[in-house]
């Protein structure tokens, strides 16, 4: 059998394969440098495209039989280390994390002071093996780094994952097949080394070209999704997510509550002191606002003044959210850019327990609440009528979250503690709903 696998590897001439192979690398390092010329932001693809010049340098100085400037071989072989150097930085590079030039040779030095050892010459086992294992070392660290960066979409994951740790699998080939068929090993694991790279340089552009094409997908994704002044969600991508949520929670028999913000007297923060300024308290508002809220809540610009919040949470949750956003806004909007401004935020409050989501009739809701808690002071929250036919569904969600406690607990904890601030507590019943003063 050994001898068979043997005879077949025979039949691939070495020095021919590793010819491809540094054709190969030299094409695919000059198709990333012409990507990078075009994409000049992107700067992982010139340490990229040069990797692979330096890599297909390295397999013509090695492996052609008659090379036109002949180096060691411990020299030649560095260069290989340095490409994956350059290629781990690369990747490290595009996730704006900090660079590591002294990774870049660490590989190559440590290669060159190992070939000075006894037992290390050219050809030998354990001169192959360290070399092995010194590139399976920077596989297995790219797929680490890759592994790390969070926004990628699920297909570049797996192959984050999969194709970098498949590639340190192969260089550890020739190790495997010294233990079990030597005699492979001893006449053709040249031939197995240039199948490798091959197979390593492909597979390394494909994930650097799929990392490529989800960087523009999440970078236009966010520019289509994002208001540009605030950085939340603009209206469009808040209501969508926002119809997401509520269809989920309603499935599920659980409450959403809608909050509505508009920034106290914006209009007369423009006139005093300009519309950069008015720009400014937009900013502090959205900071504030995103510090107040939980990982799983949402919150966008609608327009202009106006933001909303979305909390898969019944009313009681819902209301210590907007009494915290809105205690920390007003110590946020006492000094906007120097200027002593005080700015507000008035907040209406309706919760929805349909199992049909109607996120129209949430807004009409909690827009009407927005304004009762406009014409009833300014800097507080009105929280709107229950809905109609909700009764129930609103009771059989309080029974799932009996933990909770009583439905008035937390408007009684938050009387409590605008009552040790010594500021007067308005609680009182409208037509509309229940009002809470944060005054």
């Amino acid at each position: 059998m050994a001898d068979a696998t043997a005879l077949r590897l025979l039949t691939l001439d070495g020095p021919t394969l590793s010819f491809v192979a540094a054709c190969i690398a030299a094409l695919l390092g000059l198709f990333l440098i012409s990507a990078w010329l075009q994409q000049r932001n992107i700067r992982a693809l010139a340490w990229w495209g040069s990797a692979y010049l330096i890599g297909a340098a390295s397999i013509a100085f090695w492996g052609a039989p008659t090379p036109w400037v002949r180096l060691p071989p411990e020299l030649s072989e560095a260069l290989m280390f340095v490409a994956c150097g350059m290629i781990w930085n690369g990747v490290r590079l595009f996730h704006c994390r900090r660079l590591w030039p002294v990774a870049v040779f660490a590989g190559a030095i440590v290669w060159l002071i190992a070939c000075q050892v006894p037992g290390m010459e050219e050809g030998s086992t354990a001169r192959i093996a360290f070399g092995a294992i010194v590139v399976a070392i920077y596989t297995f660290v790219i797929a680490f780094e890759l592994w790390r960066e969070r926004r990628k979409s699920l297909h570049s994951r797996a192959a984050a994952i999969v194709v970098p740790c498949l590639h340190a699998a192969i260089f550890l080939l020739p190790l495997a097949i010294k233990a079990f068929l030597p005699d492979v090993f001893a006449t053709g694991w040249q031939t197995v080394l240039a199948l490798e790279t091959i197979i390593y340089a492909v597979g390394t552009a494909f994930i650097v070209l799929l990392m490529v094409k989800d960087h523009h997908v999440h970078f236009y994704r966010k520019v289509a999704t994002t208001d540009h002044l605030t950085g939340l969600l603009n209206r469009g991508a808040f209501l969508a997510a926002a119809n997401e949520m509520h269809a989920r929670q309603g499935a599920h028999g659980e409450p959403v509550t809608l909050l509505m913000f508009d920034l106290d007297h914006f209009k007369s923060i423009n006139d005093r002191f300009g519309h950069s300024v008015g720009d400014s308290a937009l900013r502090v508002f959205a900071g504030v606002a995103s510090s107040s809220i939980r990982a799983s809540d949402l919150v966008g610009r609608l327009g202009g003044e106006e933001f909303a919040a979305l909390i898969p949470e019944s009313t009681e949750g819902a209301l210590m959210v907007a009494e915290r956003l809105r205690a920390a806004f007003e110590a946020a909007g006492a000094t906007i850019d120097g200027h002593a401004m005080g700015a507000t935020v008035s907040i209406g409050v309706a919760t929805s327990y349909r199992t049909v989501p109607d996120l129209d009739a949430l807004i009409l809701r909690a827009d009407a609440a927005l304004y009762a808690a406009k014409h009833g002071g300014r800097n507080r929250f009105h929280v709107a009528d229950d809905e109609p036919g909700s009764e129930q569904a609103r009771q059989a969600a309080a029974a799932r979250n009996a933990l909770g406690g009583e439905p008035g607990t937390i408007k009684r904890r938050l009387a409590a503690r605008r009552a040790r601030r010594s500021n007067p507590a308005v609680a009182g019943e409208g037509a509309t709903g229940r009002l809470l003063s944060s005054r």
